[in-house]
């Protein structure tokens, strides 16, 4: 067992408790990805792309399983709670692991506001009162308090609702695929003229959002069973499932829907066209439903963030705080909670959906990046080792070059304020750390 710096167990008077075992993590991960990016995403890459939106999600699938091999052994490497903060913290240090620790926030964060807007989009299917500023706000406030709560209670429990909402989701998704098949016009599916490598790139940029999240369920290590032998094996079944299912939702999709590209719930669109109202109304259905689910995944991600920054005093230490009954990090969990409702109703679907694309991009690089540094500063062979693995960390880190070349001056520049935010709240700790030392 490798022995890390950061030790919660050591820093912490209570120890979270690993209530998350393998079959759980693999729906966890599910839960994370397979979110709001599928019910929205389709009608956006086709608008950039075309019938080669089909290619776009083929590339990035191929990225994303170069990042998730990558992550595969990196996460082997480590039991505690942290994810890809604790990585870079032991391949870096303390500064670049508190960049990582404040861009996974951010995707947290931007990824909450984009899925819960997305979420009342859908709903709007049924009534356009859910358009109503004031019922939208009311609406953030009391789906974040709800699903809050079921977090405060213990982990287990969370692990239960992740479960039931991620059968839940892939139930509507499943129907969706085998029914639409039955109208595909493969007329619509013919390639044509082929876009351009700009708005190519920028399809697949969109694309990391739906393809995005794994690494939410690497954040909660202190919380799993045998996460060196089971945070691998949960990555790589749950990215054939997601792969399998994307793929054919957006060959029904563009085969039954003709006006997709101009389409603000391409799904509940298309399913309506072959299966009338009520097919709409189950996929729209379905959407909320997994639309919760991966709320209630990056509320129970996002939460932990804090705690490990806590603990290693680059956050103030009350956020450390674990309950004395659930085991749970609740002081963290409440400030979580309420930071990502305040972002949900300041920002909309387009503008959080752009950060946290960018900053999951950056993060990823990052940790391509730690694998390297971690080969040579910690062989062995006591964990997850992927073949060609410094291979494999190059590749990411390109391709995450790549993906970030299709981004906007306005995407980035708003990024790297929330980023110089992070350094500025850093630097302040750090400043009157160093102040109560003196005194």
């Amino acid at each position: 067992m490798i022995s890390n710096s950061i030790s919660p167990t050591t820093k912490n008077p209570f120890m979270l408790k690993r209530g998350i075992q393998k079959w759980d993590l693999v729906f966890l991960i599910i839960n994370s990805v397979i979110g709001a990016g599928i019910f929205a995403l389709p009608a956006k890459v086709f608008a950039l792309s075309g019938v080669y939106s089909l290619l776009a999600f083929g590339v990035c699938a191929l990225v994303m399983m170069v990042l998730i091999l990558v992550f595969a052994e990196v996460s082997s490497r480590f039991d505690q709670t942290g994810g890809p903060y604790l990585y870079v913290h032991t391949a870096f240090g303390p500064l670049p692991a508190f960049v990582i620790g404040w861009l996974l926030m951010l995707t947290r964060l931007f990824s909450y506001a984009t899925l819960i807007n997305l979420m009342l989009i859908y709903l709007s299917f049924f009534s356009e009162v859910f358009a109503i500023p004031s019922v939208r706000i009311g609406m953030i406030v009391f789906i974040t308090a709800c699903i809050t709560g079921i977090n405060l209670i213990g982990v287990k429990n969370t692990a239960k609702v992740s479960n039931t909402l991620t059968v839940a989701k892939l139930v509507p998704l499943a129907v969706f695929i085998i029914v639409g098949f039955f109208f595909v016009d493969f007329e619509l599916l013919k390639f044509r003229s082929a876009p351009s490598l700009p708005d190519f790139s920028s399809a697949a940029l969109l694309l990391i959002f739906a393809f995005g999240g794994f690494e939410a369920g690497l954040v909660n290590s202190g919380e799993i069973e045998n996460p060196r032998k089971n945070l691998p094996f949960a990555l790589m079944i749950a990215a054939a499932v997601i792969t399998g299912f994307y793929i054919l939702i957006q060959v029904v999709s563009i085969g039954t829907l003709p006006e997709l590209a101009a389409s603000d719930k391409p799904l509940a669109d298309a399913a309506t066209g072959f299966m009338g109202w009520y097919g709409g109304m189950f996929i729209t259905i379905g959407a909320v439903i997994s639309i919760l689910g991966t709320l209630n995944v990056q509320i129970l991600s996002g939460s932990r963030l804090p705690y490990a920054l806590s603990l290693e005093n680059q956050f103030p230490k009350f956020l450390s705080k674990v309950h004395p009954k659930f085991a749970t990090p609740w002081v963290s969990i409440l400030f979580f909670s309420s930071l990502v409702a305040f972002v949900a109703i300041v920002w909309g679907f387009m503008g959080s959906l752009a950060v946290s694309v960018i900053s999951r991009l950056l993060l990823y690089a990052m940790v391509c990046a730690a694998l390297i540094k971690l080969r040579k500063t910690q062989p062995g062979d006591h964990y997850f080792k992927v073949p060609f693995g410094k291979s494999l960390a190059v590749l990411g880190i390109l391709a995450t070059i790549w993906l970030l070349s299709g981004t906007q001056y306005e995407e980035i520049k708003d990024t790297l304020l929330w980023v110089g935010l992070g350094l500025g709240i850093y630097g302040i700790h750090h400043f009157t750390k160093r102040k109560k030392q003196n005194n």
